[in-house]
């Protein structure tokens, strides 16, 4: 057998549990999210600016109780860069695009001041992180809760070596909508900066006084409120394309994350449909088709889906990659290679390699190629 090298374009930090106490004044630190963990592993209490709320855990799925991992066998470089390093070459995956992990919840804080304090020290930390390998392709944060904050630091970050930005599904409450003229100025200095928009699923701002962290009760909710995560990144694609914002800017360059691939052609065909059925009712009117801004600056990653593939090889999208979730429990850490080998036995190689490599190398082209396949 030979090693299946992919580039992942869903992976995730770990940010030190101490970092904002390091590097924050206590009374601001105190405030930025952070998690609390049952001795039991299976809830976690996150906090947020005062206010919390419990969730439970993702549990390890079935198919690591039979391989008898631990927890932490899972991932032993979750923390540690140079593990990290090793962990991918066991795996198979060579680049990363990284998202953050706890500060995901940064999109519920709601002081400004706060918010803009506490992404420079996660952007200057996590730049530290990326330096350890130009294998790490690693996301700014951008404090969204005024436009001018989130401006500068989308020109600091560019200025810090940062290659993409993490973005929320939607803005935090009280923010226009990302279709208003208002983020223009934002649209601007992600393009000429040539920063790529990493927007991973999942990530609306929740007031952490209500959430109960699921939005589906009783039979069937565990899977309903999986499956509904994906909705967001896919709104937040038709809205880019729809207002204009990838007609404006040509050189953007967009990608969803952990949402799978096959909604991508189902949304270009209803948004034609949409332009053309109702072209009176249609403002901003646009220079292509909507499918056009889709299938040219949309790029989407999946990680376990069988369908995903069928999007590029059998409906023509080009900008379908796959995603390891390294570290969270639910990625492929420990069957990366059986999980490809499940998915791309017997795919054509050009197909498999745009896939498996090509699309990200399209975005991150500083990335160094993966070795050739060698034997296993």
């Amino acid at each position: 057998m030979t090693v299946i090298w992919a580039n992942s374009g869903d992976s995730h930090l770990l940010e030190p549990e101490g970092l904002f106490a390091e590097r924050m004044p206590a009374e601001l630190a105190s405030r930025m999210p952070r998690s609390e963990k049952d001795p039991d592993g299976q809830w976690e209490t996150i906090h947020i600016d005062g206010e919390s709320f419990r969730r439970r855990l993702p549990s390890k799925p079935l198919r690591d109780e039979a391989e008898g991992l631990s927890a932490d066998e899972r991932a032993p470089g979750a923390f540690d860069p140079e593990l990290r390093l090793k962990d991918l070459d066991s795996e198979g995956i060579w680049a990363e695009l990284i998202y953050p992990s706890i500060s995901i919840w940064n999109a519920s804080l709601k002081d400004p001041e706060l918010l803009k304090a506490g992404v420079q020290v996660l952007n200057d930390w996590i730049v530290e992180f990326q330096s350890h390998s130009p294998r790490f392709v690693c996301t700014a944060h951008v404090p969204l809760l005024r436009i001018e904050d989130a401006v500068a630091e989308v020109a600091r970050a560019a200025e810090m070596g940062f290659k993409a930005v993490f973005m929320p599904v939607e803005p935090p409450p009280g923010m226009p909508g990302f279709n208003r003229e208002d983020w223009e100025p934002l649209w601007q200095v992600l393009e000429s900066t040539g920063l790529v928009i990493g927007v991973h699923i999942g990530t609306e701002a929740h007031d952490a006084s209500t959430y109960n962290g699921q939005y589906h009760r009783g039979p069937g909710g565990a899977v309903m409120n999986y499956f509904e995560t994906t909705f967001g990144g896919q709104r937040m694609a038709a809205q880019l394309i729809t207002s204009g914002v990838l007609d404006r800017h040509p050189n953007l360059r967009v990608i969803v994350s952990e949402g799978g691939a096959t909604w991508g052609p189902f949304l270009a065909d209803r948004m034609d449909e949409g332009y053309a059925q109702h072209a009176s009712a249609v403002r901003p009117k646009l220079s292509k088709r909507p499918s056009s801004y889709l299938y040219d600056q949309v790029y989407a990653s999946f990680q376990h889906d069988r369908s995903a593939v069928a999007a590029h090889t059998a409906m023509g999208w080009n900008n379908v990659m796959w995603g390891s979730d390294y570290p969270h429990v639910e990625g492929t850490f420990g069957h990366t290679q059986a999980t490809l080998r499940s998915l791309f036995d017997g795919v054509d190689e050009t197909a498999r390699r745009r896939i498996l490599l090509g699309a990200f190398e399209e975005l991150f082209p500083h990335v160094p190629a993966p070795p050739n396949e060698v034997a296993a």
